[in-house]
């Protein structure tokens, strides 16, 4: 075990938790609209004709076809990003995969993967698909139309995802039954919603991910987006009427596929609780993974991320 004992942070990033009492949070209870909200938003978001548009990339790979990609989405945004195809053997499933709140700059050219067509979209508002007046800088992202259960920008993120898969099945329809999605972070608390709620993502993996118990997530002190969120909530109030729709946790008692979820002991800006709150409320045939630390650096983080590394290409493999 290396979980960091020294830091720069003024609260414990542990929060004094063990790992037998982070395995014992559970999940917030279900508002009774939850699912119909979701099941809703997956509906309209089926019935988008994505218009998927792909070009020769500037960047190059040795092992992999790069392509410039945009797709239609919800709401008229336009989403860009990049598709991967291998220069070797044959596309054989799908992967979309999401971003954490820094965005993306490039697509991930070292995921354990082979013959897949790698999506990587940039959810609306962020990086390629940058759309004032939404906010890049993640500390607004995250509060965009907050005060608006049907409009919150974290919403549109996960249609973004939807729509992704779409896009996939769009170009390679012999795809179906045979796409998978990995998100961290940020990506990995949108991809809570959007496997839960889409039959079409067969396998999903996700890494440190965040929107796990709402409530917990505004009291626990943190970096990043969760600190945006509680400061709003601390000027504004009432902020629980949407994120009350918006916790992964719940989401994570529909999960109905196979998951691989990373979590961490030691974690400043997603509290470890709400992250476990998130892998103990998925069913019990699913995979965890417990990392000493995440969103930080940590003596054995290059073992760990490795030993990860295997478990996704052993889990994404059987897809």
């Amino acid at each position: 075990m290396s979980v960091p004992t020294q830091h720069c942070f003024g609260f414990d990033p542990t929060y004094g938790m063990t790992l037998d009492a982070l395995r014992a949070v559970q999940p917030p209870e279900a508002p009774p609209d939850f699912d119909a909200f979701w099941k809703g938003r997956h509906t309209r978001a089926r019935a988008v004709d994505p218009h998927p548009v792909m070009s020769r990339s500037r960047l190059d790979h040795p092992d992999w076809h790069v392509f410039d990609i945009s797709y239609r989405s919800t709401g008229g945004f336009t989403i860009r990003g990049w598709m991967l195809l291998p220069r070797a053997g044959e596309v054989q499933r799908g992967l979309v995969v999401g971003h954490g709140y820094g965005g993306r700059t490039a697509p991930d050219f070292d995921l354990p993967v082979e013959n897949t067509a790698l999506l990587f979209p940039c959810f609306r508002g962020l990086s390629l698909s940058a759309a004032p007046p939404i906010s890049s800088d993640p500390a607004w992202h995250v509060l965009h139309d907050i005060d608006k259960p049907d409009a919150y920008i974290i919403g549109g993120c996960v249609e973004d995802l939807w729509i992704a898969v779409s896009t996939l099945l769009v170009l390679y329809p012999w795809l179906d039954g045979r796409i998978g999605y990995s998100g961290i972070s940020f990506g990995g608390g949108i991809g809570a919603f959007g496997c839960a709620f889409d039959p079409r993502i067969r396998r999903g993996h996700l890494a440190l991910p965040t929107f796990g118990d709402q409530p917990l997530r505004l009291r626990l002190p943190s970096t990043g987006s969760a600190r945006a969120v509680q400061n709003y909530e601390a000027r504004h109030g009432r902020v629980m009427e949407t994120l009350r729709l918006y916790d992964a946790a719940v989401a994570a008692t529909r999960f109905e596929v196979p998951m691989l979820i990373a979590v961490a002991l030691f974690d400043p800006a997603v509290a470890p609780p709400c992250q476990f709150a998130i892998a103990n409320a998925s069913p019990k045939f699913n995979e965890t993974v417990i990392l000493d630390a995440g969103h930080v650096d940590y003596p054995g983080s290059a073992a760990q991320h490795e030993a990860l590394r295997a478990t996704v290409r052993r889990f994404f493999g059987q897809l």
